[in-house]
């Protein structure tokens, strides 16, 4: 039995070949009638679009980038990206769009703004972006681009679409429970100066002391891994400076601190409260699990995903669009 071809659909269906055409790549220019009678032609025939004439043709590739601007081994030892992947996979997955996946490692980012830029996508979706790299900011000048966080402002940029929580009042919120839990003297663990969650969960921190009349001069940095919220946590007691309150900026820093709290014999939360901002296996496997907030990743993939196909198929979306959080308690305030 010979393939089934676009004229014989045409024949079957008692159309032109045109029309078929236009109903495969999904023209409104279609009537109702045509459009019935083409699908049962092509359910009955068995015929599969040729996808490169497709292409071909609408100048589409029905792939979107998802782009991660860390290290291979930071990509896959953080559950946040595993979290925003599976949220737009499901969004795509009804959807003629594939996820091509690309992880531009230190070694050579320029290697996938190349291929951004080559033509090889119809739009990307950027995750942990940095504000020292406004390259990726730049692609939104001529490639569909949706962020997930809230990039640096850039005077010779363009405004980017993004998807992003309130950091600051949902920091706030989390910190303000070690406040009433009678905690007096609450140190924080911020993220990196380069990222703006990492500034906005600062900003949510000392808001909330300086709302208490609470000195905000414990502060220790990392960058969002265990490894770095072990070392803050480590200078944070070398201070010798007392404190019964501890605020961790990512759930993996938290992971890093309660190490040290462990090693020295400090315990949480009779010691020391600590509340931290994620809720993934971090949090919810420490010991004790750790009061956070969730920031709902899947649905966050979700949401770029869905606008990113609407930027695609040229239609106008909200500049910024904020999920909700939910504050999560567990006790460890």
């Amino acid at each position: 039995m010979s393939t089934p071809t676009l004229e014989m659909v045409a024949a079957l269906a008692g159309v032109s070949r045109s029309t078929v055409s236009r109903v495969i790549n999904d023209s409104p220019k279609v009537t109702a009638e045509a459009l019935a009678a083409v699908n049962a032609a092509i359910e009955q025939l068995g015929y599969v679009p040729n996808r490169a004439a497709r292409t071909l043709a609408s100048r589409r590739t029905h792939s979107i980038a998802l782009v991660i601007p860390e290290n291979t081994a930071r990509f896959f030892a953080d559950p946040y990206f595993a979290s925003v992947v599976q949220g737009a996979a499901m969004r795509l997955a009804t959807t003629d769009f594939t996820l091509t996946l690309l992880i531009a490692s230190e070694i050579d980012p320029e290697k996938s703004r190349r291929y951004l830029q080559a033509g090889n996508v119809d739009g990307a979706l950027i995750l942990s972006h940095h504000s020292d790299d406004r390259s990726y900011v730049a692609l939104s000048r001529n490639l569909p681009v949706v962020f997930g966080g809230r990039p640096a402002p850039y005077d010779d940029g363009p405004v980017p679409v993004y998807v992003d929580v309130d950091n600051t009042a949902s920091a706030q919120s989390v910190v303000e429970l070690l406040i009433s839990a009678g905690r007096r003297r609450i140190a924080t663990i911020a993220g990196p100066t380069n990222m703006t969650a990492g500034l906005d969960r600062l900003e949510g921190w000392h808001a909330a002391l300086a709302a208490a009349g609470m000195p905000t001069d414990l502060v220790e940095r990392g960058d969002f891994t265990p490894a770095s919220g072990a070392l803050a946590m480590e200078r944070l007691l070398d201070r010798g400076e007392p404190f019964d309150g501890l605020f961790a900026a990512s759930a993996q820093m938290a992971d890093g601190a309660l190490s040290v709290l462990q090693a020295r014999g400090i315990s949480v939360p009779r010691d020391l409260g600590v509340v931290t901002f994620d809720d993934d296996y971090f949090a919810q496997r420490a010991n004790p699990p750790l009061s956070t907030v969730d920031q709902e990743e899947s649905e966050v993939g979700r949401t770029m995903a869905e606008l990113l196909m609407r930027l695609i198929n040229g239609e106008d979306v909200p500049l910024i669009t904020m999920m909700p959080t939910v504050l999560v308690r567990r006790g460890s305030e």
